[in-house]
């Protein structure tokens, strides 16, 4: 009888159930985590981003997207 409750105990189920236990417990601290933050103003946000960089940064996804757009049309061709 003592041997069941062994097995019981260590069965995959057990093991299974209690991780999925844990998963629960890390989305609930992960979503009390996020759900603190605050957002920026836009007093924050003008302080914070280097504009140039920005700019700099978003001529490059500019090219790169116009790029990938031509490629695709050759490719359709």
């Amino acid at each position: 009888m003592k041997d069941d409750k062994q097995f019981e105990k260590d069965s995959s189920a057990e093991h299974v159930d209690e991780y999925l236990q844990t998963l629960g417990n890390e989305d609930a601290r992960e979503l009390h985590y996020y759900s603190q933050e605050q957002p920026f103003s836009s007093e924050e946000m003008t302080r914070l981003v280097n504009e140039e960089r920005l700019n700099k940064l978003l001529a490059q996804s500019d090219e790169f997207l116009s790029s990938l757009s031509g490629e695709l049309r050759d490719f359709d061709d």
